[in-house]
């Protein structure tokens, strides 16, 4: 399921809350609190297998995240869903407006510079602060920030490919 594009993985079950089954959740979704508006969950365990479960309730707490999910009463059964990543289904994401995309669009894209010549694949995103990151893989690992227009000259989805202006040597 993870290597479905259908599927997208936005957080993971990073501990227990309580005694009544809720489980905090390290969410990478911008803001963070956003991933409990999706459901239902699609979870996947340590051991490889996938459940689904319904958000009945979450919110922010502190620095993260708490969830309480249909069918996980107590602290039990919260502890059996530790480490399991969380993903959603691609048609639960709202639409995006032209011209921006989820990071998840990106990964896998062909990385050419304006000369044609391939540097790699998108591997993933870092967020920096400043401008996010592509971490690209071809014979080499190159950061190249995400500056539309200037360091990113196009985005082609359906060709598969994102064009640069980026020195190769770098």
């Amino acid at each position: 399921m993870a290597a479905d594009p259908e599927f997208i993985i936005v957080g993971r079950v990073s501990g227990l809350f309580g005694v009544r089954g809720w489980v905090k959740v390290y969410s990478y979704t911008e803001p963070r609190e956003n991933i409990v508006t999706y459901s239902p969950w699609y979870l996947r365990t340590e051991g490889g297998e996938w459940s689904t479960r319904e958000v009945v309730a979450g919110h922010r707490h502190g620095k993260g995240i708490v969830a309480q999910l249909r069918g996980c009463d107590d602290r039990d059964a919260a502890a059996a869903l530790l480490g399991a990543e969380v993903a959603i289904r691609r048609e639960q994401l709202p639409e995006t407006a032209p011209g921006e995309f989820y990071w998840s669009d990106l990964v896998g894209l062909e990385v050419v510079t304006r000369e044609g010549m391939l540097l790699g694949r998108v591997d993933h995103l870092l967020e920096t602060g400043a401008n996010d990151v592509l971490v690209v893989m071809g014979e080499r690992e190159r950061l190249i920030p995400y500056i539309d227009g200037s360091v990113i000259l196009g985005v082609d989805l359906e060709g598969g490919r994102i064009e640069v202006d980026w020195d190769p040597e770098f």
